[in-house]
């Protein structure tokens, strides 16, 4: 009987597997930790020193009351309280927050449905497919302030591009001051911003895409639907993971935004305030602010801007990741 208990605890033991080396894979994984950490701590430093850092300031300084650069009492929430109470901010702060809306909104759109389409058509293209989409992603790889620049340029009603070009074609009726118009300038600083990223949709389309079977769409064919209705009730439905992260991702950057519309309209978002944004509004609170305490209410506008990007961003996420589980 001892010996059958012998063999019975022998059995229970943990089993320790050699790796190829002669040495147990539990062994080889406690040696690569520290090589791990080696490779991570400078990522981890830098994430720490220009992410975590500024945000747990920021949200430190919110609190505080400041004149200058020198820190005074504790304020509490009275510099939440300013943001939505004290003019100008009061106003500047609605109106900046819902042309941020419209310009996610625009954005969506036009450079979702455009990265969509082209992702489709190059899809099924076999001439030119490489070419096309590099030059479509090549305006990604430009810094949006240089692009903001080189459109503002362009734009220009007196020797800018497009209104010469307008005119050349016979159009010349249609020249604008397009960055002059109040009601113009939003919708142009849209359209040039989907330009730039409408690339960045039409890869991860591109890749879903080229992930889907073709035997869904065989079937689809061999039960009568059309092309369009393939795409529709095969092909967009399977896109969902994808569609889900072109929509976070680009709500966290439209409502983000500050180089382009400082490139294309200056600080102070012109014509009349007409494109200002939460992004502009938050640089013109710390360093165009004529109050003394610039950078407790700059502070509070980071915060409350990092709490409703971030909010709608994991409600946004949580959504997308239910209609994925819907399709399994």
């Amino acid at each position: 009987m001892v010996q059958a208990q012998r063999r019975m605890t022998s059995t229970t033991e943990p089993v320790e597997v050699a790796g190829p080396g002669g040495g147990s894979s539990r062994r080889r994984g406690r040696r690569r930790w520290p090589l791990l950490l080696v490779f991570l701590l400078p990522a981890l430093v830098l994430y720490t020193v220009f992410i975590v850092y500024p945000l747990v300031s920021a949200l430190q300084y919110s609190f505080f009351d400041w004149t200058g650069t020198r820190q005074d009492g504790f304020a509490g929430l009275a510099n939440f309280r300013d943001l939505f109470t004290k003019y100008p901010l009061s106003e500047q702060v609605w109106r900046a927050l819902a042309h941020n809306c419209v310009f996610f909104i625009g954005t969506m759109l036009i450079q979702t449905t455009g990265g969509l389409l082209l992702a489709t058509l190059l899809h099924r293209s076999r001439r030119g497919k490489r070419f096309l989409q590099t030059a479509y992603v090549l305006p990604h790889l430009v810094s949006p302030i240089v692009a903001g620049y080189l459109w503002s340029l362009m734009l220009n009603p007196q020797f800018g591009a497009v209104n010469a070009a307008l005119r050349g074609i016979g159009l010349g009726s249609l020249a604008q001051p397009w960055r002059g118009d109040p009601h113009l300038a939003l919708p142009v600083a849209i359209v040039i911003n989907a330009w730039q990223w409408v690339g960045f949709p039409m890869l991860l389309f591109a890749a879903a895409l080229a992930g889907i079977p073709e035997e869904y769409h065989e079937a689809a064919r061999v039960d009568g639907a059309s092309a369009w209705k393939s795409f529709w009730r095969v092909t967009f439905p399977l896109l969902t993971p994808v569609l889900g992260i072109v929509t976070v991702l680009t709500f966290i950057g439209n409502f983000n935004i500050l180089d382009l519309i400082y490139a294309l309209q200056g600080s102070k978002g012109n014509p009349a305030y007409s494109t200002d944004v939460l992004g502009l509004l938050f640089y013109r609170t710390a360093f165009e602010n004529p109050d003394a305490n610039a950078i407790g209410q700059s502070s509070a506008l980071a915060v409350c801007m990092f709490i409703l990007i971030f909010g709608i961003s994991a409600v946004a996420n949580r959504f997308f990741r239910r209609m994925e589980a819907r399709l399994k």
